[in-house]
């Protein structure tokens, strides 16, 4: 039998405390008793943050188990539970609470005696993490330092451990081949093995995709297919068959785009089917590529492990540094560093490690040729397949910088998302938040900043001592960006004591904002908006000089890039390949900010004058918890499928577009609308492909009519006792965070003393794809989230039997919709939306044939024009909540009996 580690050791949930002291007794306690005992020792725990939220004390600290993992298996999965932790270690999963504390204690020996284990694959470099640990008084360092021997030779240290990324010639054009359709038939054979049940819809799907791989026809005309595919049609195998088979005949590259990061995930487990993990050569075929926010910046990370981080953080970096070296792709946000690491340190930290700012040095970084991110576009230049996201895909195209080149044939999977991806990616909001960050990125720190954080005349000192325009050009714009809100300027408006002309503006919008508010403070503690109109002189005149002020930094950045442009055409004798790169670098920096500016100046100049009426324009005052964190001007597109036309479409020469709720109903018009082919006049290729699922029989649908809309408590009341009558396995959805906090705070603790967890979004301190983890893992718990619930979690089988919305999904009234629905025909535009959202939340109750379940709305006045929300065949009942609860129940029962019953 294991040993245990003699210390003592707590777990708290819903349904009470325990504590095993180093004896081996263990016993239930209240919570004040726990709180005095881990303050008198540190205790054995399993994720402190969350058992801080149990007791309610959240400065308790202790030795927490998911720590020690993360220390001695980095870039290992595990599920951050205790039945996760059996599971991941070989151990028995305990029977109970009261069983947690010993199988922490049994735990945690097992993770100590891995380090006198030879065969430990993530041994290197864990002993010179331990001494900095060490230093910075770990809890667990001590414990290490007693079983961890010090290495026969010394360690390398991280940097000099990480491969370097080679250069490689780039590809030729992809030849003009056409896909027979027996040969995409053959291949999707090959993808789904010989004993695969044999699926016509899925083979005529493949076909389908196989149209968008032909030879373009005329150039900026593509081709393009929506496909709408019903759940279970196999869509990602269904496009990776034409896709492999074009790469291997043409020789080029294939790009699907997904909107979720689980997705992503799901997209290379499948192409493990078509593609190799590597190639003869060493090379990837198949490569994931994200935005630049989601990679371990190396660069941030030696400052973080030198000093940048103080305190708790400094832990976390040494245990990110222990995870780059075994990572996969340095992926932070959804790749192999887990998800719960972050949350473990109450701090921002993880974020600190990425490229939030867009400062990137390029070559002129020390670890440019081991960077995360270059290596995964240099991979991608010469991949098969490119899994990447909507948003990735729009901001290359319009900013142009890829070393990959532009991808010509693009399959966006989620495609129902495209348009809010691009109504995101081609927005523009000058405000606080954004012109301080460019302030820092022109100026570099001010006042004793500490970090990494360089202007231009540091990043560009060799240019600007070379050539004399160029310094006078950095100097200038140093110089203009002064007028930019500094340090501060969050308090200063408050104080009514805005500096330079920007903060006189955001002054001007802040109070504009709230003499407008209408609200009669119902939404205090939320952000407030107001229409881009009917202002006085003096406003306008504000923002003509805050326009003014943006057009002076603007020209000294284009004189800048002139500058550089042609230092790059007529070298000095000390340019080298790095130094090319860098400066290669410095102009896709200066190019897309100097288009952010003058998409600001567009926007002001259009304050004092009529509307344009390409876009909607707003100035809000952003607000989270009753505290301002943002002020300023918005601008949105009314169509932003004119700029996703002309940046994505235009350049490639076949575009598929596929999800389960492409269209609304039998009507594609919205279809239509949404992928962009209309605004290059392209008549785009249609076709369906219904759910092979028996719905009639999988699943019903029903309408709870007697709770009472804004009735918390009875709104609470109905939530536990569905989740009773489920057994767990509930989804609970919610259209907002307050309804969602209050329903959670009501029956939590009562559901956990039955054996039901209950989880939430924007509660427990545990990030989104965790929380998923946790619930897909256990079938008897449950859990509460809002929008990012409601579309792209695939949690098949019996953990999820129930899905919960507390009301209709109508959608937010705000300016832009507003502007939007009148554009599109008013309420019929609004139930367009609505029956799309129904749809992705009915999505994810049935994922195979084998799920069972029930889709439960808690709407007295559910709309009968949105029941065609729903798959043809469902069943839809208006029922009492007692009627509702014997059919979950009695559902439940059966599939019990089923599954017990002898084969």
């Amino acid at each position: 039998m294991t040993t245990a580690l003699p210390l003592p050791a707590i777990h708290a949930s819903h349904s009470g405390c325990w504590l095993r002291d180093s004896h081996g007794s263990t016993r239930a306690t209240g919570k004040g008793e726990a709180i005095i005992a881990a303050a008198d020792t540190p205790l054995l725990m399993l994720n402190a943050p969350l058992v801080a939220t149990r007791l309610g004390y959240p400065d308790l600290s202790g030795l927490d188990l998911l720590e020690l993992f993360a220390f001695i298996h980095p870039a290992r999965f595990m599920v951050p539970t205790p039945k996760g932790l059996a599971h991941v270690l070989d151990l028995p999963e305990p029977d109970g609470d009261d069983a947690v504390p010993a199988l922490l204690q049994i735990a945690a020996e097992t993770l100590l005696a891995t380090c006198s284990d030879p065969n430990w694959p993530e041994r290197e470099g864990a002993w010179s993490a331990l001494q900095n640990l060490t230093r910075m008084r770990w809890p667990w360092a001590p414990l290490l330092a007693a079983r961890l021997a010090t290495p026969a030779k010394a360690e390398r240290w991280l940097f000099a451990r990480l491969p370097e990324w080679e250069e490689a010639p780039e590809r030729p054009q992809p030849a003009q081949v056409a896909l027979a359709p027996e040969a995409i038939t053959q291949r999707l054979g090959q993808l789904t093995g010989s004993g695969a049940e044999a699926r016509p819809a899925q083979v005529a799907y493949a076909s389908e995709a196989g149209e968008v791989f032909a030879p373009r026809r005329r150039e900026g005309l593509p081709h393009v297919l929506l496909a709408q595919a019903g759940t279970g049609i196999g869509k990602t195998l269904g496009y990776l068959a034409p896709a492999s088979l074009w790469a291997e005949q043409s020789g080029g590259t294939v790009w699907v785009s997904t909107y979720t990061k689980a997705l992503q995930r799901q997209l290379r487990r499948e192409s493990r089917r078509a593609w190799p993990g590597q190639r003869g050569n060493g090379t990837q075929p198949v490569v994931v590529r994200k935005g630049r926010e989601n990679y371990l910046c190396l660069l941030n990370l030696e400052d973080a492990l030198q000093g940048g981080f103080a305190g708790r953080a400094a832990i976390m970096a040494q245990l990110v540094a222990r995870w780059a070296a075994y990572s996969q792709d340095g992926d932070m946000i959804g790749g192999d560093l887990p998800g719960w690491l972050g949350t473990l340190f109450r701090q921002r930290g993880i974020k600190a490690l990425t490229d939030q700012r867009g400062e990137c040095v390029y070559a002129g970084c020390p670890h440019y040729r081991k960077c995360f991110i270059e290596r995964a576009a240099r991979a991608s230049a010469q991949a098969d397949l490119v899994i990447a996201n909507h948003a990735l895909v729009m901001v290359n195209a319009a900013r142009g910088r890829d070393h990959a080149q532009r991808p010509t044939r693009l399959v966006f999977d989620e495609g129902h998302h495209v348009f809010e991806a691009a109504d995101s990616t081609f927005a523009a909001a000058l405000t606080g938040a954004e012109t301080i960050e460019l302030r820092r990125w022109v100026i570099g720190p001010e006042r004793g900043s500490k970090g990494r954080r360089r202007g231009l005349s540091a990043r560009l000192a060799d240019v600007a001592s070379y050539d004399e325009a160029g310094g006078k050009a950095i100097a200038a714009a140093r110089y203009a960006a002064e007028a930019l809100p500094g340090d501060g300027w969050l308090q200063r408006l408050a104080e009514n004591a805005p500096s330079g002309p920007l903060e006189e503006l955001l002054a001007a919008v802040r109070a504009t904002v709230y003499a407008r508010d209408e609200s009669g403070g119902q939404e205090a503690g939320y952000g407030l908006e107001t229409e881009a109109a009917q202002f006085e002189g003096a406003f306008v005149e504000r923002a003509q000089a805050a326009q003014e002020a943006l057009a002076e930094l603007r020209v000294p950045l284009v004189r800048l890039g002139v500058r550089l442009e042609a230092i790059l055409a007529e070298p000095p004798d000390w340019l080298d390949g790095a130094g090319r790169a860098r400066i290669e670098g410095a102009r896709h920096s200066l190019a897309w900010r100097i288009d952010l500016l003058a998409a600001w100046e567009a926007l002001l100049d259009r304050l004092g004058g009529p509307a344009d009426p390409e876009f909607v324009d707003w100035l809000a005052v952003e607000r989270s918890e009753a505290r301002e964190f943002d002020v300023g001007i918005h601008r949105r597109w009314l169509d932003p499928m004119k700029p996703f036309a002309r940046t994505v479409l235009e350049g490639a020469h076949g575009v598929m577009i596929t999800s389960a709720t492409l269209r609304d109903g039998a009507n594609w018009d919205t279809a239509i609308a949404r992928s962009g082919a209309a605004a290059l006049e392209i008549a785009p290729r249609l076709s369906s492909f219904d759910s092979p699922f028996d719905y009639a029989g999988q699943a019903e649908v029903l309408i709870v009519t007697d709770v009472p809309k804004g009735d918390v408590a009875a709104l609470a009341g109905a939530y536990g006792r569905l989740i009773e009558a489920s057994g767990g396995g509930v989804l609970g959805l919610f259209t907002a965070i307050r309804r969602l906090r209050v329903v959670y705070g009501r029956i939590a603790d009562r559901l956990a003393r039955t054996g039901l967890p209950l989880y939430a979004q924007h509660v427990d301190p545990i990030d989104t794809g965790t929380l998923v983890d946790i619930f897909r893992d256990d079938p008897r718990a449950s859990l509460l989230g809002t929008d990012a619930l409601r579309d792209g979690v695939d949690v098949p089988g019996h953990s999820l039997r129930l899905v919960v919305m507390e009301q209709v999904p109508w959608p937010k009234p705000s300016i832009l919709h507003r502007a939007r629905r009148l554009a599109g025909g008013g309420s019929a535009y609004d139930d367009q939306i609505i029956r799309a959202r129904l749809a992705q939340a009915f999505g994810r109750l049935i994922r195979s044939k084998e799920d069972r379940g029930h889709f439960v709305v808690l709407s007295s006045a559910f709309p009968s024009r949105l029941l065609s929300a729903f798959p043809d065949g469902t069943p839809i009942t208006r029922v009492t909540l007692d009627e509702a609860l014997h059919r979950v129940s009695g559902s439940v029962s059966a599939r019990t009996i089923r599954s017990e019953s002898p084969a």
